[in-house]
């Protein structure tokens, strides 16, 4: 097919066909003269032309300009045409340069459907879009680029302008969609006219965005609100200018205003709950002709009907609270709300001053208002912080971790409630639960998994690591929590049941003194549970070198049974080794051991209190330590061989009884007078304190006896009586005494590629003393058994004890 174009010299319009950017063309525009790759069309020629191809908008573009003096002569007022008519279906692009004088602005105005601004970069759904420009002498202004079906009705623009509309090819488009209404003096850069009808939310960018608006300029946003809508203005992206002189600043003519202009920083809340129309301007500043910076501002207004609960106010009392802040926000915060046409959920401050986002600072109170069909879609998350820097000050107290009412109160679900716990190095966190106990969370275990309304997830935070000690709900059996380092609980909600469940929060904490392991738990099951724990950071594996511990309280008539879920540990170690360890809290109970490389312990009987420690190692390949062991109770079976020995013992001391009451009965008929046998060779005098260990009973001779008692020939029967036989001679005994709330531990790190292990391990003793290898006059005493005989020195010969222990305290076996 052939065209034919004829441009008439009065209408001052040029038409260039040429070859689309970064396409190799294959075809040919085809003229009476020959080929070409490019065609231009002055004014007043007459070109018919054809191409060489089918498809030509593969190839090819046109661009057709048109020259208007506004200046010179009369500028034409009226709709701008597409002219000429009959070109080709190449994708277009018209563009109107229009000269005008400074005093003397243009206006532009639209047709409906109006026109959107849109970003930098973005496209319109139907490609057809719309750029304008302002021409100030020599400097050109780009106001910026709009798609059709929007709200901006009409542009008012200092001096010239080039405006330009592109269509696509395929577009069916015949109108330009605009026409030059007046000249009008407007003494500022612009003036964009928006007309908003019904609830609507428009997004608006200055002139040059983002590259800076034009220096020391002033222009203007006219919005159009019905008289019974609400308007309010939204900053989303704006920078500042370097300033010599003046101050960027926005200003706001709201009719009703008692202080109109209302002068705004781009850094404050702009005004919300606006009644009716309005203007916005943004003023600029002198800059920095070193450092002029970028003035830029990105907006969005929002319009929607008057609420009817507007003018209802709720208290938010935190002038009790400290170092607290309540954020106040939409579900889906933090992440970038897009900036849809719908109108958005509003909290105020005051009727004028409203957000999406409202954050409320501790020690003040608020009165706050919603603006919101909905209230269902808002959400609060607040965060406290707690610190210690001197355990002095901060060990005794105890602070509530709970949700203060003043939040519960509220008409907004709570998210989250975040509990910042920071203390010195020295200093850790204690978290107990009195009534409610924790549960800690499974996915694993369904039984255990958490369906309360609400959890907590606990994380421990050095600059080093971070380990997340897991989610926990109430109703289980951890009753305290000992942790080191920095922690963070986060209290997150489920549903709407939190509100009645938030009266019963019980969980404390407090600082307390520096702890060996990572992590401690001290847990009391219920008797009739079945309770599975695992190791903290699950099912992730905790981190290289981490040791943690947990106590388990076992009811005095109940037997604990514990077992672990797998067979190994499941790891290799790379450095270091890691162990399991298992010891009750009784006298000489055995510690059991478990290296990496071995089999866990198979199901046990615990019959009194008991610890286990899990110490990582640096695995190797990636692997991780994850261990999960449980804990059931049942009720102590009564052995008939103790009861038969309970009753053979008491009948024993029955005889003694009686034959020890008929020899004082005798003694007291025959009132024979006691008789004391002079003994030479006692020392009479009262013995000195000459420093521990300074006397033996061979030297002070407290054994020998000047008076007998004849009870006391039956005394070794008393001690004899539970049926144990005493040693004949003293035999130095490990230290089997209460552990008290310290777990065992593992040897050091560096120690533990040579441990050597048994069922049960016993420390060498120490030498015995010249004092210990006495010989008794009379029955020897039960290991640690104490005789009352009134000598000091036998207080020395006690205190023996006090060294041996010291010596395991060096040694590590004891703390």
């Amino acid at each position: 097919a052939s065209f034919t174009v004829s441009l008439h010299k009065v209408d001052n319009t040029t038409v260039m066909i040429k070859v689309r950017p970064g396409v190799s063309s294959s075809c040919w525009i085809l003229i009476k003269n020959g080929i070409k790759s490019e065609l231009k069309i002055k004014p007043g020629e007459n070109v018919t032309f054809s191409f060489t191809c089918s498809t030509p908008e593969k190839y090819f573009i046109s661009e057709i300009q048109k020259n208007i003096d506004c200046v010179s002569g009369p500028c034409p007022f009226g709709d701008v045409h597409l002219y000429p008519p009959g070109l080709p279906r190449l994708n277009r692009t018209y563009i109107w340069d229009v000269k005008a004088s400074t005093k003397a602005g243009l206006e532009l105005k639209f047709s409906t459907p109006w026109l959107r601004q849109i970003e930098p970069g973005e496209t319109c759904p139907d490609s057809i879009s719309y750029n304008i420009n302002s021409c100030i002498d020599k400097a050109t202004v780009n106001i910026g680029t709009f798609c059709r079906n929007g709200s901006v009705s009409r542009v008012k623009l200092l001096g010239g302008v080039v405006m330009s509309l592109h269509l696509p090819w395929h577009s069916p488009l015949t109108t330009s969609g605009f026409n030059i209404a007046n000249r009008a003096s407007i003494k500022r850069l612009c003036i964009i006219e928006s007309v908003l009808k019904g609830e609507s939310s428009i997004t608006l960018m200055s002139p040059n965005y983002p590259l800076g608006f034009p220096e020391d300029e002033l222009m203007t946003w006219q919005f159009v609100i019905p008289s019974n809508m609400r308007a309010s203005v939204f900053f989303h992206n704006y920078s500042l200018s370097n300033c010599e002189r003046k101050e960027e600043r926005v200003e706001y003519y709201i009719p009703g205003s008692p202080s109109n202009p209302e002068v705004f920083k781009l850094s404050d809340s702009q005004p919300a709950n606006i009644a009716g129309s309005f203007n916005m301007s943004l003023q600029g500043c002198d800059q920095d002709a070193q450092n002029p910076g970028i003035l830029r501002l990105l907006f969005q207004v929002i319009v929607q009907h008057p609420q009817v609960d507007e003018n209802v106010t709720h208290l938010v009392d935190l002038s009790k609270e400290r170092n607290m802040t309540v954020t106040i926000h939409l579900e889906g915060w933090p992440s970038r709300v897009p900036l849809t046409s719908e109108p958005m959920c509003l909290i105020c401050k005051d009727p004028r001053s409203c957000d999406r986002v409202l954050t409320l600072a501790s020690g003040a109170v608020y009165r706050i208002s919603f603006l919101c069909k909905d209230l269902s879609r808002l959400r609060i998350t607040a965060e406290k912080g707690i610190s210690c820097m001197d355990i002095r000050w901060c060990q005794r107290k105890i602070y509530s971790l709970s949700v203060p009412k003043v939040i519960t109160q509220l008409p907004i679900r709570l998210h989250k409630f975040i509990w910042k716990l920071l203390a010195t190095d020295l200093i850790n966190v204690e978290i107990t639960s009195p009534s409610l106990k924790l549960q800690q969370h499974s996915k694993t275990v369904p039984e255990q998994r958490c369906n309360t309304s609400y959890s907590y997830s606990i994380v421990s935070a050095s600059r080093e690591t971070e380990l997340n000690v897991g989610v926990f709900c109430p109703g289980g059996s951890i009753e305290k929590i000992q942790m080191r380092n920095n922690i963070t609980i986060s209290l997150t909600t489920f549903g709407k049941g939190f509100i009645n469940e938030s009266t019963r929060q019980d969980l404390k904490m407090s600082f307390v003194p520096h702890i060996k392991d990572e992590c401690t738990f001290t847990v009391s099951p219920n008797p009739k549970a079945k309770v599975y724990l695992q190791t903290p950071n699950w099912p992730y594996g905790l981190p290289p070198y981490v040791s943690i511990s947990w106590f388990i309280i076992v009811p005095s008539k109940q037997t604990a049974r514990l077992g672990f879920s797998n067979d190994r540990m499941g790891i290799s170690c790379e450095t270091g080794r890691a162990f399991v360890n298992i010891k009750e809290e009784a006298p000489g109970a055995e510690e059991t051991v478990r290296r990496e490389d071995e089999l866990l312990p198979q199901p046990r009987n615990m019959y009194h209190n008991f610890w286990l420690n899990v110490s990582n190692c640096k695995p190797v390949d990636n692997t991780q330590l994850t261990l999960q062991f449980w804990v059931t109770f049942a009720d102590k079976q009564i052995d008939l061989g103790i009861i038969l020995a309970v009753v053979a013992g008491a009948g024993v001391l029955t005889a003694i009884g009686l034959t020890v009451c008929c020899v004082k009965k005798k003694k007291k008929k025959t009132q024979n007078p006691m008789v004391g046998v002079y003994n030479a060779n006692v020392n009479t005098q009262m013995p000195g304190k000459k420093g521990l260990f300074g006397k033996g009973r061979q030297t002070n001779e407290s054994h020998v006896y000047a008076v007998i008692d004849d009870a006391v020939v039956y005394g070794h029967l008393l001690k004899e009586s539970n049926g144990s036989v005493a040693p004949e001679v003293d035999v130095y005994q490990p230290f089997d005494g209460p552990i008290g709330s310290l777990p065992p531990s593992p040897p050091p790190f560096s120690f533990r590629k040579d441990i050597k292990r048994s069922s049960k391990t016993e420390e060498e003793p120490p030498p015995l003393m010249d004092t210990d290898q006495d010989n008794y006059t009379f029955a020897h005493q039960k290991p640690g058994q104490l005789e009352d005989n009134g000598d000091a020195d036998e207080k020395d010969k006690r205190d023996t004890s006090v060294p041996l222990l010291e010596n395991k305290k060096q040694d590590g076996l004891v703390e």
